[in-house]
């Protein structure tokens, strides 16, 4: 993600406001695994030429985005969920969870039997039966393939089902920034809840599994949102001249922290109600309209 190479005194929109992006990535950018519209790298690169600033701001760990979303190019990414922040070449917020806190999120997650990825800046690290869950999955689907039944690419886990990960074993457990989960019971995210307390913030996940639950959790200060902020006071901008796009529930905090929220057409309901506008779906345009709209391109 290389850094912007426009100046501080660089084009403006229409309103003469020179504004900075932040794009989540799956649902966003991304759509099942790879799937980028052809319109939003062009989008993002002319923002980008025009003088604003356009960042990622995903759930996912910093080595864990597509080579089609880095190729299009950005100022820096929020990765982690708010964990890392860096800005070009430089890491401006690095803020993994404390060791006791992940000592504690281990117990609870081993205690429920709940599957589990651990994610640092470096990747994503599966327990034992989350990489068999993995691995099934993408038998189950090699076997409906191989009948002549449909597989619709938002069965794919978003490319998940098809990876193979380090055990959770090799992971440095002083640098884990956030787990994402997937329980058997439907009641797995207030199971946590209960278990976990205030000290951490779990949310809804959206892996297409049938039955149960899935989510992310992080420490409760650490989230999109929070990083922002800190982000905006390292560059001395306003947050009313951010502009969030997002589609899930981890993009809430991000939405409350900058001036102008949007919401993607295929974003759940709740996240649109809060929105100050909805853009049409990822594969729809939906980044290239939303830039449109706001006069960046």
């Amino acid at each position: 993600m290389p850094p912007s190479t426009s100046s501080g005194a660089g084009e403006v929109d229409r309103r003469g406001r020179r504004r900075i992006v932040f794009l989540d990535v799956d649902g966003t950018i991304l759509e099942h695994g790879s799937h980028v519209a052809p319109s939003t790298g062009p989008a993002i690169r002319a923002a980008r030429a025009a003088g604003h600033l356009v960042y990622l701001s995903t759930g996912r760990s910093a080595a864990d985005i597509h080579p089609n979303v880095s190729e299009i190019g950005f100022d820096g990414a929020v990765t982690n969920s708010g964990a890392l922040v860096t800005a070009g070449d430089e890491v401006v917020v690095e803020r993994p969870l404390p060791r006791a806190a992940t000592d504690r999120m281990l117990a609870a997650l081993r205690s429920r039997g709940i599957r589990y990825f651990l994610q640092t800046r470096d990747g994503a690290y599966a327990s034992d039966d989350m990489a068999e869950l993995m691995r099934d999955y993408a038998a189950a689907l090699t076997a409906r393939e191989a009948a002549g039944q449909e597989v619709r690419p938002e069965d794919s886990l978003v490319g998940l089902a098809e990876r193979s990960f380090p055990s959770v074993a090799e992971a440095d457990l002083s640098r884990v920034d956030k787990s994402v989960f997937v329980s058997d019971h439907e009641e797995g995210l207030e199971e946590l809840r209960a278990d976990l307390g205030e000290e951490f913030l779990i949310v809804p996940g959206s892996m297409p599994l049938p039955g149960g639950s899935n989510g992310e959790i992080t420490h409760r200060d650490t989230t999109k949102g929070s990083a922002i902020e800190l982000l905006l006071a390292h560059l001395g901008i306003d947050a009313a001249d951010a502009i969030a796009v997002g589609d899930g529930w981890n993009d809430l905090e991000m939405f409350e922290v900058c001036g102008t929220a949007v919401a993607m057409g295929n974003a759940q309901p709740e996240l649109k109600a809060l929105a100050d506008f909805v853009t049409t779906d990822v594969l729809d345009d939906g980044v290239a309209n939303a830039f449109r709209r706001l006069g960046l391109i």
